[in-house]
């Protein structure tokens, strides 16, 4: 029998985005002339979908569909995002020249959020054949073992941050991958090594485009006064960016917080929502939270999310099967790395990657995508025994 705690915390999660969708879009609606209703109707039908397919793959033999699923959503997606720069207009949606959704009946779905799903299936099928503990093997062997996965991300990763524009999903997926090295054995040599060459590669797409400088900028305009005061004084005005770089996001989303308190001003009387803050009810939906529920309903939030991973981190310690355990370490471990970097995002301790909150965060690609990512959890928890 499936994870039945797992499926019932999803599904409150997902029912809770409905009731954001309604309260934080309310400016949005009145600014391109929307039913109040309108983004809480399209949430309801993503959640409706999401909760379906959830119970659907959850009810397959793992067997039989854990291996055909996952490669589908890796190599389907792949070729999806492959192609998608030279589809005709009227097939996608473009967004900053980037091409990142396809126009399907009425919506638009983000194929990069199916292969962050399949990709993770891809590395723990192939790491629980290809890896294993490293036994003393040297750094260079190592790098050897691991050069072909390099290649594959490396291929994703110019998709996904040239093609696309989208650097967020790139620092998750390396992230993730990272630290499925970990727990597929590899050495902690060799992981901070390969963490070293991530930071260089990260350093180098901020600096190939022109935004990207622009946001670090912003976050660093924000957060420049209270860690320049451990430098001395010479050393701190050569760092110390001009202020007319304005961080107008951060810093209302920071205010959005401050004004919830801890009780929040109340479903549906939240201020910060009305053209302060761009679309509330996407990326930063944590600070609609924070100032309409306050830090009691950011914490609830928070503990719904916790006991989530406790489930699919559950899951993954009992497994005997080693795909099963890496595919579930992995997909909880992209959806914390999701939430952190939102989290921490929206109140100023990084900049902001445009990555929304999974589950929460209104759109259809990124819930449905994240929910087959729980459905076939769901499906492969039939093979392991848990209370």
């Amino acid at each position: 029998m499936a994870d039945r705690k797992l499926f019932t915390l999803v599904s409150i999660l997902i029912a809770i985005s409905v009731v954001l969708a309604y309260s934080l879009s309310a400016y949005v609606t009145i600014l391109f002339g929307l039913n109040e209703f309108h983004f809480a109707i399209r949430q309801a039908i993503f959640a409706l979908i999401s909760i379906t397919i959830m119970w659907s793959l959850s009810q397959l033999d793992p067997d039989k569909w854990l291996k055909p699923v996952g490669f589908t959503l890796f190599i389907g997606s792949a070729l999806l995002m492959i192609a998608m720069p030279f589809l005709p207009e009227f097939l996608v949606s473009a967004v900053g020249g980037a091409k990142r959704w396809i126009k399907f009946f009425g919506f638009s779905l983000a194929p990069v959020e199916f292969f962050k799903v399949g990709f993770v299936y891809f590395l723990a099928w192939s790491f629980s054949r290809k890896l294993g503990h490293h036994d003393g093997m040297g750094i260079k062997q190592e790098f050897i073992r691991f050069a072909p996965y390099g290649v594959v991300f490396i291929g994703a990763m110019f998709i996904i941050a040239f093609v696309q524009n989208d650097l967020g999903q790139v620092v998750v997926l390396g992230m993730t991958l990272l630290f499925m090295l970990i727990f597929a054995g590899s050495s902690f040599r060799f992981f901070f090594s390969i963490l070293f060459g991530a930071l260089i590669f990260f350093i180098f797409f901020i600096f190939t485009a022109d935004h990207r400088i622009t946001r670090i900028k912003s976050w660093w305009a924000l957060a420049q006064n209270s860690v320049l005061e451990l430098f001395p004084t010479a050393i701190a005005e050569k760092l110390r960016v001009p202020t007319e770089v304005e961080p107008y996001q951060i810093g209302n989303s920071l205010n959005a917080i401050h004004n919830g308190g801890i009780l929040g001003t109340g479903m549906g009387n939240g201020t910060f929502k009305l053209g302060f803050l761009s679309e509330v009810h996407t990326d930063f939906v944590l600070a609609g939270i924070a100032e309409e529920f306050g830090f009691i309903g950011v914490l609830s939030v928070v503990i719904l999310f916790l006991w989530m991973l406790q489930r699919i981190f559950k899951i993954a310690n009992r497994s005997s099967d080693m795909t099963i355990y890496l595919f579930s370490l992995g997909i909880g471990l992209m959806l914390s790395f999701a939430f952190l970097v939102n989290a921490y995002g929206i109140s100023g301790i990084t900049p902001i990657k445009g990555i929304s909150v999974p589950f929460l965060s209104y759109g259809g690609s990124a819930i449905i995508a994240a929910s087959v990512g729980i459905g076939m959890i769901l499906m492969a928890s039939k093979k392991v025994k848990i209370l």
